[in-house]
């Protein structure tokens, strides 16, 4: 009966966790539909428009680090609820926004809520696996398909929501979905703190990773208006710069530090990182401009912007599934490898692409990026956490999503530069660039990644007292 009651537990907390992840993506995917009909509201600009979309992604991003450490600290369970509370709260003040910087500040308030989300959703999906790896990947891959599935379903939505109800619909959509997830994780989630974390959330490392965030994708985004020889963005690169060179110092010297210097002694951990980070600058960057290019060059509407981006999404949502399946079967190089392989000839065979090109001709190639990141990203995450104690699950899935989303937030910002003057000739420099990084990072995963690293650091778990970790919470 142990067995049955445990993957009985796996399962719904799986599925409560995989709400605050889905509603994460959500917010993303119908977003980029409204992006035009916001932009004529409010009289938003271009970079108006950008930092919409990155207000969020930045806070996200450089939250990220706290927020997981913040959920080792005080439990995942109490971090995640919160985390629904804040983000439905600032979704129902974005859907009352009256101005494009109130919708930008609100949406960075829903950046706090989304960086507790989801690292505190895999910390938990982690405690409930235990030692598990098959089932890690299996509820990983869950997980990453619930995001597929709300970037299927939100363009639909969003499409229907402006063409009935309005721009301000789409953000109140939210609501019944944070209040199911809160009331699905009081309920059956398990608090993961079983005595005192000691660990603190470093606010030198974390000033520090805000300001090289800020000042990078702001340096991109104002590099598309102004060009990258104009003084505010050298200003703005050099000091990213020199608050990177400062992080590395601060976090290296730290005793808690937001960034753990010591994950990224692990090859499969460094080669994760770099992955997520890749995939996500790539495909957030995509979305950004395909969204624009439907409506602008192709002339959809919203509702047919909508369902051009379904099969992009279901087919992200299939492979989700399939490369969490691979993963527990396989392990991870293999699905890692392949998918980034995929989606890197997919990005490639878009180089073509013309103001006159019809859909079902790019259909191939969407489809080809979207099953490749789907197959990748499970075994991507699953063979991340497999490398540290259990304990510090929330730190290092928090340091992968702070990292995945920076390379989001960078590729709106690049993406957006690239299409300012010419919308087709940017969109074809971008996807030559992105099949090249893509190629490299399956290379990357294809000789750096060992299974044998999961059997190493369980060992070294238990040696340094990680017995205790390693019991069933």
């Amino acid at each position: 009966m142990q067995p049955i009651a445990k993957r009985n537990r796996v399962a719904v907390i799986t599925a409560a966790t995989s709400l605050g992840f889905a509603v994460v993506q959500l917010d993303g995917s119908i977003l980029n539909v409204a992006l035009p009909q916001i932009g004529l509201a409010l009289g938003a600009s271009v970079d108006g428009l950008q930092w919409t979309v990155d207000a969020y992604l930045l806070v996200f991003a450089a939250l990220l680090l706290s927020a997981g450490a913040l959920a080792d600290r005080i439990g995942a369970k109490r971090a995640f609820i919160a985390g629904f509370a804040i983000f439905a709260t600032a979704s129902l003040a974005c859907g009352l926004a009256t101005t494009t910087a109130a919708l930008v500040a609100f949406r960075a308030l829903q950046g706090i809520g989304g960086a507790l989300l989801v690292p505190c959703s895999l910390a938990l999906i982690n405690h409930a696996c235990e030692d598990d790896t098959a089932a890690r990947a299996r509820s990983i891959g869950v997980w990453t398909a619930s995001g597929g599935a709300a970037l299927a379903v939100g363009p639909v939505v969003s499409g229907i929501l402006l063409s009935t109800l309005g721009w301000r619909s789409i953000f109140l959509a939210n609501l019944p979905i944070a209040a199911l997830g809160i009331w699905l994780t009081g309920r059956f989630a398990v608090e993961t703190v079983h005595r005192p974390v000691r660990r603190g959330i470093d606010p030198a490392g974390q000033i520090l990773a805000i300001v090289v965030l800020l000042g990078l994708v702001w340096a991109v985004i104002d590099a598309g208006s102004r060009g990258w020889t104009a003084p505010a963005v050298i200003a703005a690169l050099v000091v990213t710069a020199t608050a990177g060179v400062g992080l590395l110092l601060v976090e290296r010297r730290a005793k808690e530090p937001a960034i753990p210097l010591e994950f990224f002694k692990d090859a499969t951990f460094s080669i994760a990182t770099i992955t997520g980070f890749l995939v996500s600058l790539c495909i957030y960057g995509l979305i950004f401009a395909l969204s624009l290019y439907f409506q602008n060059v192709l002339l959809y509407t919203p509702a047919e912007t909508g369902w051009a981006f379904v099969p992009f999404a279901v087919g992200v949502t299939v492979s989700n599934l399939a490369g969490g399946w691979l993963a527990a079967k396989a392990g991870a190089r293999l699905p890692m490898a392949g998918g980034l392989m995929l989606a890197a000839a997919g990005f490639w065979l878009l180089r073509g692409i013309g103001a006159d090109t019809g859909y079902a001709s790019m259909l191939p190639a969407q489809l080809f990026i979207r099953f490749g990141i789907g197959l990748a990203v499970p075994p991507m995450t699953a063979a991340l956490l497999a490398t540290v104690p259990r304990s510090r699950s929330g730190s290092a899935s928090g340091l992968l999503n702070a990292i995945r989303q920076a390379g989001a937030a960078i590729g709106v910002a690049l993406f957006g530069a690239l299409i300012r003057g010419n919308m087709v000739e940017g969109l074809r420099v971008a996807v030559v660039v992105s099949a090249v990084l893509l190629a490299v990072a399956a290379a990357s995963a294809a000789f750096g990644v060992r299974t044998a690293d999961r059997v190493r650091n369980l060992r070294l778990a238990a040696t340094n007292g990680g017995s205790r970790e390693l019991e069933v919470h």
